[in-house]
């Protein structure tokens, strides 16, 4: 689309026929970037272009990354993500947002464990007379959980020591290991995970570019899971309506959009749980 105001011209279509005719292109279709633009070309008559930025929504390209290999210890996440964007001929650019499954972080952090090596305690045992799952299993959540929430012969939810309220402290079997006694952890801090790998990969592209680590979690009385962010970088977890005012000028007092979390589930569509991505 061309947008005239005034004499000036801007871009948005990436088409040479566009480029050509407008003072500016936006590369990556961000209204924000127009601000000091129009601020250096128009200075305080901006000020008089009666319009809401804020209105305007531009849509979300959602793109999925495989990284074709089984994740170790000593793999560097970074660079398997480098290599995989370049392999498949992307880059990254300002304000994109990459969002990397938990289990990749957990495996490259030596968050595997073996149940052959896990002691049940005494409580383990006693939740193990209720629960159906492996003694063993139900230690090492409570190893990762700092109080349970609710136990049933099925079901054994926790509060774990980063905080989240989750199923068996988030700790999986599936897509780990063809080895049943292998099962995975959470990363022990994934917010710090999550700055490492956006302060390495922004140290080689000078790109600025957020990072969110995501996990299946179930709801509270609903079927079904979905993805959230467990660890985050380089972006604000919510976005705050409080104060302003609905479309009917009714003030919104509570409303905090979860945005980190609206991302993760939205990546998952192209993740999936066979894929590999």
């Amino acid at each position: 689309k061309l947008f005239n105001l005034s004499s000036f011209t801007v871009g948005f279509c990436p088409v040479d026929i566009v480029r050509k005719k407008a003072d500016v292109v936006i590369e990556r279709k961000n209204l924000a970037d127009l601000i000091p633009i129009f601020m250096e070309k128009f200075g305080n008559k901006l000020l008089s272009i009666n319009y809401d930025w804020g209105a305007i929504s531009l849509p979300i390209t959602i793109i999925p990354v495989k990284i074709n290999k089984n994740i170790i210890e000593s793999d560097n996440i970074p660079d398997l993500i480098l290599e995989s964007l370049n392999l498949n001929n992307l880059q990254i650019y300002d304000n994109d947002v990459i969002i990397i499954a938990q289990k990749i972080i957990s495996k490259s952090e030596n968050r595997i464990f073996y149940l052959k090596d896990v002691v049940p305690s005494k409580k383990a045992l006693e939740i193990f007379s209720i629960h159906e799952k492996d003694p063993r299993l139900i230690e090492l959540i409570l190893r990762e959980s700092s109080s349970i929430v609710k136990v049933t012969n099925k079901t054994l939810i926790v509060e774990t020591k980063y905080g989240f309220i989750c199923a068996n402290a988030g700790i999986d079997q599936s897509n780990v290991s063809n080895d049943k006694e292998v099962v995975l952890l959470l990363p022990e801090n994934p917010d710090v995970s999550a700055k490492k790998i956006r302060k390495y990969i922004h140290h080689k592209i000078k790109k600025n570019f957020s990072i969110i680590i995501s996990d299946t979690f179930g709801r509270p009385f609903r079927r079904g899971q979905t993805n959230i962010a467990i660890g985050i970088a380089g972006i604000c977890p919510l976005k705050s309506y409080i104060g302003l005012k609905d479309s009917f000028g009714m003030i919104l007092n509570v409303t905090e959009i979860a945005i980190v979390d609206e991302l993760a589930s939205s990546a998952e569509l192209v993740m999936g749980k066979t894929l590999g991505i």
